[in-house]
């Protein structure tokens, strides 16, 4: 893994932006814009390297999937913070019949600096972003500036077939609902949501748009409706599940959730097991299923323990996205703990890996159950937050 400068091509802003990636600039808060899409730098990888990542990206998959398991078994939805016990029965039931609904994408962000083993940092298996960067414009970006050269990325091929697969799961006669947020003022859900939108349609699926906002209840049928009145049978929807079950309309979508069995209204994508796979809790659970093992760090609920003494700790909100409210703590400092109010999982400190002062996570995307391509993005802080970039990346 090797990072390099090289100057970017003239007019590139206007060239991704036309490929899809509508917000290749970021505002900062002193009201300046800089590149989040930023091609004055790139990484190579050695084909090795990217074959022992596949490999270990879908061993934690599995490691993940299994974890899942165990929170349904032995009853653990209390430790990532769901109280409401219709709602752990419904996600129960969800992960009992996962076979029945449809489940598309995660991605795992890394540690790694090509020196020793990955190391999970936490997996979005329910609402990731930054997949059209990584699908689309980093592509076109290494067909033209490296013909002939290969990259981790088989992102674009592996949806479409992943849609044609689970067609069968979804409501026969009735089109696949896309939904993002309105209030996304960058745009970046609104183009997610349409380049996975463009991919059910090339798998040869019906499909309709809609804001999350426009999604209307009708009292007397008892089903959600979208703009034209139709029955909304089935939905992608880039919103968190953890919003949607306890917003406004939380109530209906419990009362009408679509577990596989024939029994509910609408069928929600990603279903309601991704819960568990989005939560920091999975971190200290997958630790106590595999302590020690070489690509987890360790992690744990009612406090950093040993961490505190050892090599530090980060607090991470069991909900939080994009490194909103985690703190870091280096070894020696007194153990904060965090109450009820504001649960967190601590995790040992694994600095991110510097290139030439920038700091670096690895974007590892899954496609069902398959690795499936690499997102990289950069950080001037220790944090990767909504001021990241994201760079391109070959294989060597």
């Amino acid at each position: 893994m090797e990072r390099h400068t090289i100057e970017p091509r003239p007019g590139w802003q206007q060239t991704v932006e036309a490929q899809g990636l509508i917000y290749p600039l970021t505002r900062y808060p002193d009201d300046s814009l800089r590149p989040y899409w930023d091609e004055s730098a790139y990484y190579t990888f050695t084909l090795a390297e990217v074959e022992a990542l596949e490999e270990v990206v879908e061993e934690l998959h599995g490691m993940c999937l299994a974890a899942a398991a165990h929170i349904v078994e032995r009853n653990r939805f209390a430790d990532l913070g769901i109280d409401d016990p219709r709602l752990a029965g419904l996600i129960a039931e969800s992960w009992r019949r996962r076979d029945e609904l449809p489940s598309l994408y995660g991605r795992f962000d890394l540690h790694y600096d090509g020196t020793g083993p990955a190391k999970m940092l936490e997996y979005n298996a329910d609402t990731p972003t930054s997949l059209v960067e990584a699908a689309s414009p980093q592509w076109f970006w290494m067909e033209e500036r490296f013909p002939g050269a290969d990259q981790w990325n088989s992102l674009h091929e592996r949806l479409v077939a992943a849609w044609k697969r689970q067609a069968p799961l979804l409501p026969p006669g009735a089109p696949l609902h896309f939904a993002h947020s309105a209030g996304d003022e960058l745009g970046e859900d609104l183009m997610t949501v349409a380049y996975l939108e463009e991919t059910a349609q090339q798998a040869g699926l019906e499909t309709v748009s809609i804001p999350m906002e426009e999604i209307g209840w009708d009292r007397l049928a008892g089903r959600f409706v979208d703009q034209r009145l139709r029955f909304i049978r089935s939905c992608f929807k880039l919103y968190p599940w953890e919003w949607l079950a306890t917003d406004d309309f939380g109530p209906y979508v419990l009362d009408t959730l679509d577990n596989g069995g024939g029994t509910g209204s609408t069928l929600w994508i990603e279903p309601a097991w991704k819960m568990l796979l989005s939560n920091k809790a999975l971190l200290a659970v997958l630790w106590e299923l595999y302590p020690g093992h070489p690509n987890l760090l360790p992690a744990y609920l009612d406090g950093p323990r040993e961490l505190a003494h050892t090599r530090g700790y980060a607090a991470k909100p069991l909900l939080g996205r994009e490194g909103a409210g985690v703190t870091l703590h280096g070894p020696g400092a007194e153990a904060v703990l965090r109450g009820p109010e504001d649960p967190c999982c601590y995790q040992e400190l694994a600095p991110l890996p510097d290139f030439d002062g920038n700091r670096v996570v690895l974007g590892a995307w899954v496609v069902e159950d398959e690795a499936a391509g690499l997102g990289i993005r950069e950080s001037a802080g220790p944090v990767t937050d909504e001021y990241a970039r994201f760079l391109p990346h070959v294989i060597r």
